[in-house]
C-alpha cells in the first residue's frame, strides 16, 4: 500500500514566506510541528517586531503540542494574525485563539470544531484514575481560555463541547470564535 507522503514545498516558496513573515500550520498538531513554528516564530520575532501571519488549516492533534504554539505566540513581542482556512479543529482552534479577536481571521468557507479533549491510556486502575483526573484538567483550562476568548460563559463552552461543536465561518464569528471573515488578504491590517 502505498503512503502519502507530505508534500515538499520548494526552498525558494518556503523562503518567500518566511521573508514575508507567513507561517503555515498545515495537518495535525505534533511534536514535531512544535519545533518548526515555535523556532520560525521567534527567528521572526528577533529580526523585528513586525506583525507575522499564521495560517491555520488543522484536524487538531496532540493538545500538549497545541499548547506549546499557544504559549509561544503569546510568548514573543511580534504581533500575530491568525487566518483560519479549511478547517480549525481541536488543537488548531486552541491555537487559533491565542491572539486577541481583532487578529482573528477566517476565510468564507472555514469550518471550526471545539470540543472536550481526548484521551486514551491501559494500565491499572490507579493510571487510569491519574489519566482521568488529567483530561478533567485540561478540559477546564481549555474552557477558561475559550470562555475568555469569545466572551461565551465558561458553562455555555462546557456545554457546547460536550460533543462535537461545529461551526461555519459565520456562526464562528457571532460566537466571537472568528474576529472577522475574510475574502483577500488586503482585508487583514
Amino acid at each position: 500500500m502505498k503512503q502519502n507522503k507530505k508534500p515538499i514545498l520548494p526552498k525558494t516558496v518556503n523562503d518567500r514566506l518566511f521573508k514575508s513573515r507567513i507561517i503555515i500550520i498545515n495537518g495535525q498538531i505534533t511534536q514535531e510541528l512544535v519545533g518548526e513554528v515555535v523556532g520560525q516564530l521567534l527567528a521572526l520575532a528577533s529580526e523585528s517586531d513586525h506583525p507575522i501571519t499564521l495560517f491555520i488549516h488543522s484536524q487538531g492533534g496532540h493538545v500538549d503540542s497545541g499548547h506549546a504554539i499557544y504559549d509561544a505566540i503569546r510568548f514573543i513581542d511580534a504581533r500575530v494574525r491568525v487566518v483560519g482556512i479549511g478547517w480549525v479543529a481541536s488543537a488548531g482552534a486552541f491555537i487559533y485563539v491565542s491572539v486577541p479577536a481583532e487578529d482573528r481571521y477566517c476565510l468564507p468557507n472555514t469550518r471550526f470544531l471545539l470540543h472536550q479533549p481526548l484521551g486514551g491510556v491501559k494500565g491499572s486502575g490507579s493510571d487510569i484514575a491519574i489519566e482521568a483526573e488529567e483530561i478533567v484538567r485540561i478540559r477546564k483550562r481549555l474552557n477558561t481560555i475559550f470562555s475568555k476568548a469569545t466572551g461565551q460563559s465558561i458553562e455555555k463552552i462546557q456545554k457546547d463541547t460536550q460533543r462535537n461543536f461545529w461551526l461555519t465561518a459565520e456562526k464562528a464569528q457571532k460566537y466571537g470564535l472568528a474576529g472577522s471573515i475574510v475574502e483577500n488578504i488586503s482585508e487583514i491590517d
